[in-house]
């Protein structure tokens, strides 16, 4: 019985191309992408704004972003196009697709 060939041998992948698929067979592709966004938060929005909110979790594509007062809130709320289209130019395609604001609680710890 003769053996068949699998086909032409590719040569061996590279790493960083196999990390994306690996981490998102493991369902860690949102939070890798979420460790992105958050490295590049304060270039990305200027330290003004970086200043007076972080993100704290990505869900869907949707990233919740704490602020530290309820006029920075409305403020970046306002904002939320600009701030989609920073981050989108810093971020490419791990830029979340919408934002989502929420106030901190005065201890730092966001309200349930």
């Amino acid at each position: 019985m003769a053996r068949r060939s699998a086909g032409p041998r590719e040569g061996p992948a590279r790493i960083g191309a196999l990390v994306p698929a690996v981490l998102r067979d493991l369902g860690l592709d949102e939070s890798a992408r979420a460790l992105r966004i958050d490295e590049s938060w304060e270039r990305a929005l200027g330290s003004e704004v970086a200043s007076h909110c972080r993100p704290v979790a990505l869900r869907n594509g949707v990233l919740e972003v704490q602020a530290d007062s309820s006029a920075w809130c409305q403020t970046l709320r306002l904002r939320a196009p600009e701030l989609l289209d920073r981050l989108a130019a810093a971020l490419g395609g791990d830029a979340p697709r919408a934002l989502w604001f929420r106030l901190a609680a005065p201890d730092g710890i966001l309200p349930r």
